[in-house]
């Protein structure tokens, strides 16, 4: 009930704001679109739990719906506090105020598209895990076991597989999950009907008519805020205009912080031949989770172009990595912000490849982060560094010229641990244009995984440097999770990671898989992680990799790729809700069959076992484990095996049968006789001795 109590306090305090809709001159149809949408979600879950729950047993019974309904709460307060930065710029806009401070705002949120693809993408996820955990507490809710199997029955009908349709989705669920035609429509259309709005406002502002005159240098400002984003101006606009700029500080490379117009700027200055070209790809995606351009100035005596970008974030992922790390803890972050952080850089990533942008340098540098307002460890994250790739060369530091918050990627670690080895055989050919394509990103992705779950840098307790270990990559060398992990999140990073590059997911995949996650995580709180004698946590019930890959099949949609619209997330939560209930159902079926059959295949899985890969990494029987670090053994001409040469010159001795060769002999356990079948329990072998590794 507090929970419900303070959806209705936020949505409460969002419609008091609207209250005054009138005076908005910033952004007031997404604003309303917000609001509505507040409120739509507070009347679906609030009727879901009056129509399933009893009132009488809101103690025990209503527990699992608390924390996907803190998530939700979470999500309103983030939406109250961008409707209070669009009204903050209300009344100098009518000619009181501070009007300076005015033309800051909105040069600050004009351009951006934060109120569809990060507000409502939010609210939207958590209505239908609110939906889901309502479900799930419905199913016990009661004494009376002939409603409890009613109350089944129509779940088991409500997720058929015939239902996993969208069309179907949105007809017959689409005013409880927040995705009606109407609501749909007004998501695509309401950031273009507010461009159009403030155009018309600055052409009344400019008018002769008008309450106060603008002066030439605010009808210079007022002619930057009309201009369609990537337009350029003259950097006097900037330099000399009304808005006062000064610098304050270097952020790092090209970067650097700038007060302007009463706001708080990132400025990248950009110079030489490329630059033109680096300014087009700055100003032609626009994403909440990519820091992208909001205004461009080109000075014409220097050569050079400044661009204002549209958030001044803190730091880079890897300081503030190392900043939040402490030995108390075993990992940097709880498990649900991590996921959250991965799946934030995937969204960006996922948009970058849709617009065609591949990045090429995707490491902890140049994935920029924020503390969010609310302190609670969530942090907002941006994609950097894409606009222009450097050269790729062994045993170099990262370069800085990517102009982010931080020059370095790791402290000194070699730039070619971020690499694909595709990616490190081409550049040691002589092609460094290599470095951009989209399967070289996602394994990028898997190596920032691997550091955000345990706090450590890939390969940084290696003894090998330089060339040595661009070599042991290409020869299949993979980071070792130093402790026991969650399996389903070792088995996707480890499929980013694949040698093959056609087995890496494309971003679109990896954002509904770490969805699935999160919404796993959020209804499961006692599966958190962070504690150095916290135990070890649950597997998910289903393969989500699996589903995934079954859904691509399903859906034909997902199929052409492309970025995901925010309003199909809750009907890919739904599909992928409906095939686990299916998946589950089948091993329960099969459990009961012959729960010792072997008849079933690890195949895909993400919750395979933690040193192997499943079907997305090299079989077991061709991989070795050296030097805390997992190494695939590459096939010969003629389909066979061939040993792994390190670059240190020594060859590890031969493996027989399916056994991996390990250093030291009681630091991995040995391989089960036996396949696993999904949803099945599989025969416990008898238990060795334990040698106090972290594999035990």
């Amino acid at each position: 009930m507090e929970q419900l109590r303070q959806l209705g306090e936020a949505v409460g305090s969002i419609n008091a704001l609207m209250a005054f809709e009138q005076e908005l001159r910033i952004n007031p149809r997404q604003c309303r679109l917000l609001a509505d949408a507040c409120a739509q979600a507070l009347a679906a879950v609030t009727g879901e739990v009056r129509a399933q729950l009893r009132f009488e047993e809101r103690g025990a019974k209503w527990r699992p719906i608390e924390a996907p309904l803190r998530e939700l709460h979470r999500a309103f307060r983030d939406a109250e506090s961008y409707v209070r930065q669009c009204f903050g710029a209300a009344s100098a806009a009518d000619g009181g105020g501070n009007s300076s401070w005015w033309w800051g705002r909105a040069a600050a949120v004009a351009h951006g598209t934060e109120c569809v693809e990060q507000h409502l993408h939010a609210i939207l996820w958590c209505v239908a895990v609110a939906v889901e955990a309502v479900e799930a507490a419905a199913e016990i809710a009661g004494s009376d076991a002939d409603a409890i199997a009613r109350r089944r029955t129509v779940l088991a009908k409500k997720y058929d597989r015939d239902t996993v349709d969208p069309t179907l989705f949105q007809s017959a669920h689409g005013s409880v999950y927040l995705v009606s035609r109407e609501l749909g429509a007004r998501m695509d259309m309401a950031w273009k009907e507010d461009r159009w709005l403030l155009s018309q406002l600055l052409e009344e502002m400019k008018s002769p008519a008008a309450a106060r005159p603008l002066t030439k240098a605010e009808r210079r400002l007022a002619d930057v805020l009309a201009a369609p984003r990537g337009k350029v101006h003259p950097a006097s606009v900037l330099l000399t205009g009304a808005g006062e700029y000064s610098v304050r500080r270097r952020l790092g490379g090209r970067l650097k912080e700038a007060q302007w117009m009463g706001e708080s700027f990132a400025v990248k200055h950009l110079a030489g031949d490329a630059a033109e070209a680096e300014v087009a790809v700055l100003a032609s995606v626009a994403h909440p989770n990519v820091a992208h351009a909001a205004h461009c100035f080109r000075d014409e005596e220097r050569k050079e172009y400044l661009v204002v970008m549209d958030q001044l974030m803190a730091r880079d992922l890897g300081s503030y990595i190392r900043e939040v790390s402490c030995p108390r803890r075993r990992v940097p972050f709880p498990l649900v912000v991590a996921v959250d952080i991965m799946l934030q850089i995937a969204r960006g990533m996922e948009h970058l490849h849709a617009n065609n942008i591949y990045h090429g340098e995707l490491n902890p540098s140049n994935v920029l982060v924020k503390p969010r307002q609310q302190h609670d460890g969530y942090v907002h994250v941006k994609v950097a560094g894409f606009e222009r790739s450097g050269t790729v060369t062994s045993g170099a530091k990262p370069s800085a010229n990517n102009g982010n918050a931080n020059a370095n990627a790791s402290d000194g670690a070699d730039t070619c641990i971020w690499y694909a080895p595709e990616v490190l055989e081409k550049v040691a050919g002589g092609d460094p244009a290599a470095t951009r394509t989209e399967k070289a990103d996602v394994y990028s992705f898997g190596m920032i995984c691997f550091e955000l779950l345990t706090g450590k840098v890939p390969f940084e307790d290696n003894h090998l440097q330089g060339d040595k270990t661009s070599k042991n990559i290409r020869a299949g060398e993979r980071p070792l999770f130093p402790f026991q992990a969650p399996k389903y999140l070792v088995s996707l990073t480890k499929r980013c990671w694949h040698a093959d590059p056609a087995q890496r997911p494309a971003f679109a995949s990896v954002c509904r898989v770490l969805r699935y996650v999160k919404r796993f995580l959020v209804m499961n709180p006692d599966q958190q992680q962070g504690q150095a004698d916290a135990p070890p946590p649950a597997a998910p019930p289903a393969d989500y990799l699996d589903i995934e890959a079954q859904l691509l099949r399903r859906v034909p949609a997902w199929q052409r790729g492309g970025a995901t619209r925010v309003a199909d997330v809750p009907f890919q939560m739904f599909a992928y809700r409906a095939v686990e209930r299916e998946k589950m159902a089948a091993g329960a079926h099969a459990g009961g069959r012959d729960r010792a059959s072997d008849s079933g295949s690890e195949g895909n899985s993400v919750c395979g076992e933690e040193n192997g890969a499943g079907a997305t990494t090299p079989d077991d029987a061709s991989s070795t484990v050296s030097g805390g670090t997992v190494r695939s053994r590459p096939e010969s001409s003629d389909g066979k095996r061939t040993p792994v040469r390190k670059a240190d010159g020594k060859t590890p001795p031969r493996q027989t049968g399916s056994q991996q060769k390990v250093k030291p002999a009681s630091a991995v356990k040995p391989p089960t006789t036996g396949r696993k079948t999904l949803g099945v329990k599989p025969e416990v072998p008898a238990r060795r001795p334990t040698s106090g590794h972290a594999s035990d």
